[in-house]
């Protein structure tokens, strides 16, 4: 089940509220196409319990955000070598 759909449903649930494809998709926090709506409330009917577990974060999330921490350490790397040429330059002037 799509993280956004799992937490909409959750925060129905956690109101008393039947989780309906509407009340879902008012409660979502990104945008997230309506197959995966329909697809994680078939879930939820099927199994209410569902709802208790953690969501599994998506693929492409972790991929994102390794390439993101993959540029800052790259940036950092970048940032330390011309830290070091600045250290080594004033050294050389003292």
């Amino acid at each position: 089940m799509h993280p956004a759909v799992h937490s909409a449903i959750a925060a129905l649930v956690a109101e008393n509220k039947t989780p309906t494809v509407a009340l879902t998709k008012s409660k979502l926090s990104e945008p997230v196409p309506m197959p995966l709506v329909i697809a994680g409330l078939t879930a939820y009917k099927n199994d209410p319990n569902c709802i208790n577990t953690q969501p599994a974060a998506a693929p492409k999330a972790k991929a994102t955000e390794q390439s993101q921490l993959d540029r800052i350490e790259q940036k950092l790397d970048r940032i330390e070598q011309k830290l070091d040429r600045l250290l080594a330059l004033l050294e050389k002037d003292n």
